[in-house]
């Protein structure tokens, strides 16, 4: 069974596991994206993600495929009222595509309100119920590259962010805010401002967390017992590489890293033996190694809902069947005895 948990503090419920959708528009027709919609509403899942920027890869030719793929379900089902929405506004970068005028895209007012409405066009709605930003205007290490560094000279401060999202909301166009591949100071800042009475208050933080890549724990997590900002987790399955189809070179034809060649992120060193670690727990226990991988993630006391995402119905029916996993105390002892040999090696 579904479990359903509150978004924030806003009285809302929205399913434990989230419906990822950024492969739609790209590796996904729009008939597969409506039979995964018509699955997972069926299975009891109440809570789609998708964004501006998708499909992924990012790419001019399908950006905003997705938001249409659902988009066109809403309209050929009639029934928005029965999904919990979240989309997000691209942060700081040169992919100038997204902007009618061909500019950078910056988290100011200009640039979100332009993105609201396109989503909103796209996605034939009137409203999100979640609106959040999909990574900031500050430096900051991005989707597992790099290191912090100083402010840029015409960074937009979080203040003037959270005041164009705070003019979405009084107008009706967005529920509720959250962020997405944030630090624990930006999620404080954001905090801080929404308690002076500068803007919304944040409910939702999307970031990367899996087996291996638990940085979340480190700072993050204890905003969601403390203050009720529970993490929306993606990439659960570590792009695919939980699963262990990507061992030792492997490319399976038709996978994401075997046609894009973006899995850098999980291929870091110590990357692969920690993967091995936990297909060795998978196989002890008799599990399926996707399962065990979502039914940890699920199982964290910080996780709002957990974003699966999926090509083949096979594999969602898979993803969704995680539910049924509980990570007992063997298992967990496990898993942590693990994570205490290979840490976090594709942060």
């Amino acid at each position: 069974m579904i479990e359903y948990r509150q978004l924030g503090r806003t009285g809302i419920n929205v399913s434990a596991i989230c419906l990822g959708t950024m492969t739609w528009g790209q590796q996904n027709t729009e008939a597969d994206g409506h039979a995964q919609m018509d699955y997972a509403l069926d299975r009891g899942i109440n809570f789609f993600d998708t964004a501006e920027m998708y499909a992924i890869p990012p790419r001019a030719e399908t950006q905003g495929a997705t938001e249409r793929i659902i988009g066109s379900w809403f309209k050929a089902r009639g029934n928005r009222d029965k999904v919990i929405l979240a989309s997000k506004v691209s942060g700081r970068s040169d992919s100038t595509y997204l902007r009618a005028d061909k500019s950078p895209t910056r988290l100011d007012g200009k640039n979100i309100r332009e993105a609201i409405e396109g989503s909103l066009k796209r996605l034939q709605t009137d409203y999100l119920d979640l609106y959040q930003v999909h990574w900031p205007d500050r430096r900051v290490p991005l989707f597992g590259s790099g290191h912090i560094s100083g402010p840029a000279d015409d960074e937009v401060p979080i203040e003037e962010t959270l005041e164009a999202l705070d003019g979405l909301v009084k107008a009706g166009k967005v529920r509720h805010v959250g962020l997405s591949n944030e630090t624990a100071w930006g999620l404080s800042r954001y905090l801080h401002l929404a308690e002076i009475g500068r803007g919304p208050r944040v409910v939702s933080v999307q970031n990367a967390f899996n087996l291996i890549n638990r940085t979340y724990e480190h700072g993050l997590a204890e905003f969601a017992l403390r203050e009720q900002v529970g993490l929306l987790a993606y990439s659960p399955l570590a792009q695919g590489f939980l699963t262990g189809k990507y061992q030792r070179g492997a490319r399976p034809a038709g996978a994401r890293t075997t046609l894009f060649n973006r899995g850098q992120r999980y291929q870091k060193p110590g990357a692969e033996a920690a993967v091995d670690a936990y297909l060795d727990i998978a196989r002890d226990f008799g599990i399926d190694p996707a399962q065990l991988a979502l039914a940890f993630v699920t199982s964290r006391p910080f996780v709002t809902s957990n974003i699966i995402g999926a090509t083949t119905m096979e594999q969602l029916k898979t993803d969704i069947d995680s539910v049924r996993v509980a990570i007992t105390p063997e298992i967990e002892a496990r898993i942590n005895a693990a994570y205490q040999l290979h840490g976090s090696p594709a942060p």
